[in-house]
């Protein structure tokens, strides 16, 4: 297990991880490595060049705009919506970009907007189809950098030719965890050998390279932004951007679910799931800040089931405020362990995969981690994470308008409630199980290969074209 639950959980701005926060780090790091090889203060021009579906469906993602705000040294985990919303504003007005400004040196200012990016809609770049390629020119046209990245899901971006580094840092994780682990089978064999479990395993890990106190505040403050990010939502009415109109509407069934159950009665847990699930993904369609739980188009999910767990459960919903953290983070660390298992054998990315891997994952995730704080034991929690992803395996990823708006936010609620059903289903049995949760995984896998590309988040098929938008 080379991934870190902080990578899972990063804090960044909506509307999608592969498309807008991926994008936004990889211009930031290009504008970075100009700045550290001294090649900033020569840049006169710019050549961005975005491939596959970052082309298709960027407008609709906010891809062309996070790339103009990494270029100016914004970090999708730190900047805030307000910040955004002045920087577009000023580059559109004055036409000109302020390349790396927002690391603190002197910035390269040259004429550049989204008008200026070459999109190239039908070039698959051989590793992933979410491509980007940056150059920076000088004064007589030569250029001083090329260099190309992926946005693989999640945020997570890889760059052409830092594959060596990327794996040295990874095996150095690997080389002091106790309890690696790669498949679902090893994580079982590592709890079995420990006595541990999944959420402990995953803990142990996070200590080899972390101290407790930076591991556990790390994941309070992963739950405590996925908390803002429902309460901004609640108090925003009106439509969402992006031209279809879609309306808000957890502000009214927040207002209308407070008439109906003032007491908080059991009976309107899943509408309060629903809420928190909607509320999250319009947030994340409105480009708000967000948790990429493991990406922004299933951001909803996970937090969605965690105030079920932490508001309908006896054993949490009644504690206090430590013991609640507490069980916060067991849930935190569990679901992460899942996602781990996704990301290192199959894909999160639903360019790649379709939304099998950003629903599916994170409804996996979450039903994991709903039976960790259920009292589930290692064998259960590993069931009740392969019942929630078998019964999402060929979900295609076909947003209409290119938007995360319809179908991706009510299949959010739809998810986080099939969740909470996996992993009581799972706690009704002993984790014995036919199919397991690494065949559910390589599944996911080839039926993402198998899948028309027209199904990943391309805009080109399913609800996406045979919807018709006015």
């Amino acid at each position: 297990m080379a991934v870190s639950v902080f990578d899972l959980f990063s804090v960044g701005i909506g509307p999608s991880s592969s498309h807008t926060v991926g994008p936004m780090r990889a211009g930031h790091a290009f504008a970075a490595g100009l700045h550290r090889r001294g090649l900033l203060e020569r840049c006169v021009a710019l050549r961005v060049d975005l491939f596959g579906s970052l082309a298709a469906t960027g407008k609709g993602h906010g891809t062309f705009t996070a790339v103009l705000l990494g270029l100016e040294g914004f970090d999708p985990e730190t900047v805030l919506p307000v910040e955004v919303d002045a920087a577009l504003a000023r580059i559109e007005a004055s036409g000109d970009l302020r390349v790396g400004e927002q690391l603190g040196v002197d910035a390269a200012v040259i004429r550049f907007g989204v008008d200026d990016i070459t999109l190239r809609p039908l070039t698959v770049l051989p590793r992933h189809t979410n491509g980007m390629r940056f150059a920076a020119l000088d004064d007589a046209g030569a250029v001083l950098d090329e260099q190309t990245y992926y946005s693989v899901g999640g945020g997570f971006i890889v760059r052409d030719g830092a594959e060596e580094s990327i794996l040295d840092r990874l095996e150095h994780r690997l080389a002091v965890q106790p309890y690696p682990f790669r498949t679902a089978a090893e994580l079982l064999a590592r709890c079995r050998e420990s006595g541990a479990s999944i959420a402990e395993v995953m803990l142990a890990n996070e200590l080899a390279t972390r101290d407790e106190t930076e591991v556990r505040a790390g994941l309070q403050r992963i739950w405590e932004v996925m908390e803002a990010c429902k309460d901004s939502a609640l108090g925003r009415t009106g439509v969402l951007p992006g031209g279809l109109n879609v309306r808000r509407r957890a502000p009214e069934w927040h207002r209308r679910l407070r008439e109906q159950d003032p007491d908080r009665d059991p009976v309107f847990w899943q509408e309060w799931v629903n809420l928190v699930a909607l509320a999250v993904n319009e947030e994340n369609a409105s480009g708000g800040r967000v948790v990429t739980a493991p990406t922004n188009g299933a951001a909803g999910i996970i937090p969605a089931v965690l105030f079920y767990a932490t508001h309908y459960l006896p054993r949490t919903a009644d504690r206090d405020a430590e013991q609640k953290n507490r069980v916060v983070a067991d849930f935190l660390l569990a679901a992460g362990a899942i996602g781990v298992l996704v990301k290192e054998q199959a894909s999160i990315s639903g360019a790649e995969v379709g939304c099998q891997g950003e629903v599916g994952s994170a409804s996996s995730m979450a039903a994991a981690g709903l039976a960790q704080v259920l009292g589930g034991t290692p064998a259960q929690v590993e069931n009740a994470a392969e019942i929630a992803m078998e019964h999402n395996l060929g979900l295609t990823c076909d947003p209409i308008g290119g938007l995360v708006q319809i179908p991706c936010i009510e299949r959010n609620a739809i998810a986080a409630a099939k969740a909470i059903n996996a992993a009581k289903m799972a706690l009704m049995g002993d984790g014995s199980h036919h199919v397991s949760l690494d065949d559910v995984i390589v599944t996911m896998r080839e039926t993402g290969r198998d899948m028309s590309e027209k199904y990943k988040e391309t805009a080109m098929g399913g609800l996406a074209v045979n919807v018709t938008v006015c």
